[in-house]
């Protein structure tokens, strides 16, 4: 069985040039077998690939080394996993706005940010009653898991943040606040932003979820639950593995083992979730294309990503052949 290493890596540096370091770094990962995608913006880079271990080594080695990289990525922030099936079907690299996206122009957290906490201080640090402890995540990410103690913003996207800072949290009131997510790279905008605020003491959890999960060890560990993750494996558990949870191939949000059991589940169509979100017509694409992904497992192929488009080249290929030899003896019986 192969093992895939995972990397989640993100920086936020000056990247004026971001528009031109797309193609060599796609062409880098293309020639090292990665998948995954990476976000470049012009404050920085984000992403998530994945690969052989000796491939990611190579990939980030290269990062670190390149006239074009290694003097704006040295303290990239990177997180390793590993997975026992590739976690992502294709390889990209997009250009963006922001590389997460909060939407206030102007918060950089290359230049203002709360102060980063080790994992292994973490704990002494929510654990003082005067600490208001911040999940910055998804609410659909915060039902699996959090820090115990934790608030929930009970938002759906980063977006609503900056509205939640400025409509329940007060510098008067809220001396002390801490604040974690899944990576680190949200909380270096949300610090950035309640400085400028006026918040005085503001902290985060250094490399996130992540990081603290692979250095605190289990029996110390104030982690209740998984971690949602944006890839396949949709969340992992203490020991940085695959966990319980499934994912709606509809509305992409994560599901636990009874939600399989609940009537409005219907494979890949639609569940708890999404059912009375969805048209017929969006439930009948999901249908048919649940349908292909179960005929392509039944042959031994892939679905999505390159192999799947390879294999939908070639037999688009063999149709236009067959027609083609079809009309030739047709004409030849006329």
């Amino acid at each position: 069985m192969d093992i895939y290493r995972i990397a989640a890596l993100y920086q936020f540096v000056s990247l004026p040039d971001y528009k031109q370091l797309k193609k060599p770094l796609l062409s880098k990962m293309l020639n090292n077998g990665i998948k995954g995608t990476i976000l470049l913006a012009a404050e920085g880079i984000n992403g998530t690939v994945a690969g052989e271990s000796e491939a990611i080594k190579a990939f980030l080695e290269w990062l670190s080394s390149d006239a074009i990289w290694h003097d704006r990525l040295a303290a990239m922030e990177v997180k390793f996993s590993t997975a026992n099936e590739a976690p992502f079907p294709r390889c990209k690299v997009k250009l963006k706005k922001e590389i997460v996206t909060m939407g206030i122009p102007g918060t950089d957290p290359a230049a203002t940010v709360g102060t980063y906490v080790d994992p292994r201080e973490w704990n002494a640090l929510i654990s003082d009653p005067g600490v208001l402890l911040i999940d910055t995540r998804n609410n659909y990410e915060v039902k699996l898991g959090q820090f115990k103690g934790a608030t929930n913003q009970k938002t759906e996207t980063f977006r609503e943040f900056p509205e939640y800072a400025k409509r329940r949290l007060d510098p008067a009131k809220h001396k002390k606040i801490a604040m974690y997510c899944t990576g680190g790279i949200r909380c270096e905008k949300s610090t950035s932003f309640l400085k400028v605020l006026g918040f005085e003491e503001v902290y985060h959890l250094k490399g996130g979820i992540l990081n603290y999960l692979e250095k605190v060890p289990e029996e110390e560990s104030l982690w209740k639950g998984e971690c949602f993750v944006f890839d396949e494996r949709v969340a992992i558990n203490h020991q940085l593995q695959p966990g319980n949870y499934a994912q709606c191939h509809a509305c992409r949000l994560p599901l636990a083992p009874d939600d399989l059991k609940h009537p409005h589940y219907v494979a890949g169509e639609s569940c708890p979730n999404c059912y009375s979100n969805k048209t017929p017509e969006q439930r009948a694409r999901y249908r048919e294309r649940q349908k292909q992904i179960a005929l392509a497992q039944q042959r031994g192929e892939k679905h999505t990503g390159e192999q799947a488009a390879t294999i939908r080249q070639r037999r688009r290929a063999e149709k236009k052949a067959a027609k083609k030899n079809q009309r030739m003896r047709n004409q030849g019986r006329a």
